[in-house]
């Protein structure tokens, strides 16, 4: 659905040259929902913007949906943006138009007839859940309900992918997962291809199918999310992961248990699929000879299952933890000794 090819976008200023995206190659599958992170500045707008002809490449090659989106212009380019919807992060709506006004404006420009046009936005409007709210100014609307204004107005031309550029940024927590789910939804019904632009983990994890990791307009790293929270190569990855599955506290918590516990070992296990589902710690406490108290953990829920950190310090002879780290291993369950004091 989406190939770039050695793919760079050169700005060129005043002072000199910035290359925003650096040589990047990466294919989308039809109908996956892909996710592009990175901190700011790390070249995921423009490389987005790439995506939807709103900027040239200055060297490669961008093909969505069949079009080499680089190489055209005119007519033909205006064709290939009405099959590439985008939602926003400040949501782009006419102020002085309402929701119905905003969701029909690329039906209008694109020269669809009233009727049609009409039957359209209804639907479009029972699709992102804004009955009863058409007739209402962006002004009257919550961040939330702009939103929807925003993904249903991008839809309205049947388009084949839909790119959301920091969608969710400006939106509280849970109005950021109504967003989200209403996405997957959207994606399983209509087959859409999104691609997800940010700089959350939160949003990758909930959502996304795989994901890739932007760092100085490079792409550092991408795999499918599940693969990536379980063995994250790369520093910043590492950090992004830790965003969702190590909470704040850990290390201070771990450091006052180690106070008050200095024998013993410590393990961060990590856990996948079903895994993260399973007794385990109750096993290994009625299998062997050793003393075990969980220190901190968390289970995490990606699109493609369950992903869990638990950190766990074990007390007893040096070859009974041996024993029990090898028995929590050959359950498919990661271990790295955190600290072993014995």
């Amino acid at each position: 659905m989406i190939i770039l090819e050695n793919v760079t976008k050169i700005y060129e200023a005043s002072n000199g040259s910035v290359t925003a995206v650096d040589n990047v190659s990466l294919q989308i599958k039809e109908g996956e929902i892909f996710g592009i992170i990175g901190y700011s500045g790390a070249g995921k707008s423009s490389l987005i913007r790439l995506l939807n002809g709103l900027e040239k490449p200055t060297k490669g090659k961008v093909v969505v949906a069949g079009r080499d989106i680089a190489n055209i212009k005119g007519k033909e380019l205006r064709k290939a943006r009405q099959e590439i919807g985008m939602i926003f992060q400040h949501f782009n709506l006419l102020w002085s138009r309402t929701v119905r006004e905003n969701i029909a404006f690329p039906l209008e420009i694109a020269g669809v007839p009233k009727t049609q046009r009409k039957q359209r936005v209804d639907e479009l409007i029972q699709l992102v859940g804004l009955q009863g709210r058409e007739d209402a100014y962006p002004s009257q609307l919550s961040g939330g309900q702009k939103q929807r204004v925003g993904i249903a107005r991008a839809l309205a031309n049947n388009p084949k992918v839909l790119l959301c550029d920091e969608a969710t940024s400006a939106l509280d927590p849970q109005t950021t997962d109504s967003i989200l789910e209403l996405l997957v939804d959207i994606n399983k019904r209509l087959g859409l291809t999104i691609v997800l632009i940010t700089h959350e983990m939160h949003v990758i994890r909930k959502i996304c199918d795989r994901v890739a990791v932007m760092e100085n307009g490079k792409i550092v790293e991408q795999g499918e999310v599940l693969q990536v929270f379980r063995q994250p190569k790369q520093a910043i990855t590492k950090r992004f992961v830790q965003q969702v599955v190590e909470p704040e506290e850990t290390k201070e918590t771990i450091t006052h248990l180690l106070d008050r516990y200095p024998n013993g070992t410590v393990v961060q296990l990590t856990f996948v699929g079903e895994a993260a589902e399973q007794p385990l710690i109750a096993n290994v406490v009625r299998q062997f000879q050793i003393d075990a108290n969980i220190l901190q953990g968390k289970i995490s829920q990606t699109h493609q299952g369950s992903y869990g950190v638990l950190f766990v310090h074990m007390d007893g002879e040096k070859e009974e933890i041996a024993r029990a780290i090898d028995y929590i291993r050959s359950q498919q369950v990661a271990v790295e000794v955190i600290t072993d004091a014995r």
